[in-house]
């Protein structure tokens, strides 16, 4: 088979809570202290994923990693019972669910070695997600065990590298070589800048990409300090479209030009700041929606906020009725995930590749969602308050869950620990 774009979405797990953890996501701490949903989280986290099958997407999954993370906890020295409030909240946390974090993906055709490569994120800049690694990694290994592809470990940790949602790759189809962009930052002002030039460099070489068909590129410090604290938040890119913000990049024309020589038929759908304040941008999270080719046609998957804000949705008009690059938009209900800090893009890993190389297990069809949907309506708890974390029955029932999970998918063998 041909390569296709595999958008490989984490299932939202459930201990699904408002911790309000992710120093410089507004949204995460905007909603800090909230009563969650897990089960609606989860259930509106399936019903993106039928939307994609429809649409003619293949569609991946990912399942959350085991919580609490006791390993963690026993290395500093403690249980999910004797924790503080504060580690407790760390190792009960489900944002592994923002997929788009789990890793950095460099198809085939761009690789010297004509392998797909994929390097797991090691997050180590937010204590929450940095004990996330070793549980994604050894689904990586599992669903990509094909020798179609290379897993790697983490870039050292001195170097913080929070995966595809600093990376972006233009080419005129999935199959073809591409040019793949790597996003960092340098400083944020208030907030940290989460992705390291230095793990960039390290994963392109990883990567074995061609030095002259990839571009580094810094995030602007105002994009950063206003909340957007990945690249997918101002930024996204699609077969040869770049769809941006105008204020996205720290020095956005040398990129621009390096895009138009290397990538053919390049264009840049650029949203200006006078029609679309930063802050409207990054609250309806308009650019971490899923650009996607459906039928030949650029779609945008967005979530129902982006229709909820007045700028965003007087852009959205004009652009379609101008018959720009995005002639299509469908909204998605994940308000879940968008009140803790992720909007649809960041609920994905998009993986090109020949999907017949990989476990049939992490792929999915309407039957086998509707299976998962039974089993999240039985196990998610219907609601999580942050104080009740730590209770003993709450944590035997995300324990319960995962494992009902884990047997519907027949993935038990992934490591528990």
């Amino acid at each position: 088979m041909p390569i296709r774009e595999i958008n490989f979405d984490g299932i939202i797990g459930p201990s699904h809570n408002y911790a309000g953890l992710s120093l410089g996501n507004l949204a995460s701490a905007r909603n800090a202290g909230a009563i969650s949903q897990p089960r609606a989280a989860a259930l509106q986290g399936l019903d993106k994923m039928r939307i994609n099958l429809a649409l003619g997407l293949v569609q991946g999954l990912f399942v959350p990693p085991p919580r609490p993370a006791t390993a963690w906890l026993a290395a500093l020295g403690t249980t999910i019972g004797e924790a503080d409030d504060a580690l407790a909240a760390n190792a009960m946390s489900a944002s592994s669910m923002w997929a788009a974090n789990a890793a950095t993906v460099s198809p085939a055709p761009d690789a010297a070695d004509g392998k797909c490569h994929l390097t797991v994120a090691n997050l180590r800049t937010m204590p929450h997600r940095s004990h996330e690694w070793p549980a994604m990694l050894a689904q990586l290994r599992l669903a990509f065990a094909s020798d179609a592809f290379a897993v790697h470990g983490p870039v050292p940790s001195a170097f913080g590298d929070e995966g595809a949602a600093n990376h972006m790759r233009l080419a005129p189809a999935h199959g073809e070589p591409g040019v793949e962009v790597f996003v960092y930052g340098v400083t944020g002002g208030p907030f940290p800048a989460r992705q390291h030039i230095e793990a960039s460099r390290a994963i392109a070489r990883l990567h074995r990409l061609d030095p002259t068909r990839t571009i580094f590129a810094a995030q602007s410090e105002q994009a950063i300090a206003a909340g957007a604290f990945h690249n997918d938040v101002v930024a996204v890119a699609n077969g040869a479209v770049l769809f941006a913000h105008e204020q996205a990049f720290a020095d956005k024309a040398p990129l621009i030009d390096a895009l138009f020589a290397a990538v053919p038929g390049f264009e840049l759908v650029e949203v200006a700041e006078a029609d679309v304040p930063l802050a409207d941008a990054i609250r309806s999270y308009l650019f971490n929606a899923q650009l996607v080719t459906t039928d030949g046609m650029m779609t945008l998957i967005a979530p129902t906020e982006c229709r909820d804000t007045p700028s965003v949705a007087r852009w959205i008009e004009r652009h379609l009725a101008s018959n720009g690059a995005i002639r299509r938009v469908e909204f998605v209900d994940v308000r879940q995930s968008m009140a803790n800090g992720g909007g649809p893009a960041c609920l994905r890993l998009r993986v090109a590749c020949d999907p017949a190389t990989v476990d049939p297990r992490f792929l999915v069809n309407p039957a086998k969602l509707d299976r998962l949907a039974a089993v999240i309506a039985h196990y998610w708890p219907e609601q999580i308050a942050v104080d009740a974390l730590t209770d003993p029955a709450l944590v035997s029932q995300v324990t319960d869950a995962r494992s009902a999970l884990l047997d519907a998918l027949d993935l038990n063998q992934i490591e528990s620990g």
